[in-house]
């Protein structure tokens, strides 16, 4: 699957979707940091790329429509989270997705959740 990784994530992030098969880009690679919200979802959207990001703005469904794009994956972490937290729930996001598809989907990845937002 093709993921664009928002500024926020590390090195360690993008190996561990690299070493599960996955096409991965990042906002940092790219050169898209301090790029505005809508710039990043564009650019997700005509790379039909899902997104990865720490930013809950991307969660306004009505602002960021999750049916117009690959997918729109929020990580929910509590304030100054340690680095095997985060990378525990990006393993928790990539076993969910051997399960389901997160194509035209907004999910919120939480510690032992999953909440995927259905459109009408």
């Amino acid at each position: 699957m093709k993921f664009k990784l928002d500024e926020n994530f590390g090195t360690r992030t993008l190996r561990i979707f690299r070493d599960s098969g996955h096409d991965v880009a990042t906002v940092r690679e790219e050169e898209l940091q301090g790029s505005t919200d809508l710039r990043i979802y564009e650019v997700c959207r005509s790379e039909n790329r899902c997104l990865v990001t720490l930013d809950l703005d991307f969660a306004d469904v009505t602002r960021f429509p999750p049916e117009q794009t690959a997918g729109i994956a929020v990580i929910r972490v509590p304030q100054n989270p340690s680095l095997s937290l985060l990378e525990q729930l990006i393993r928790q996001f990539l076993t969910a997705l051997t399960q389901t598809q997160i194509n035209h989907q907004l999910w919120i990845i939480e510690i032992g959740r999953l909440r995927i937002h259905q459109t009408d």
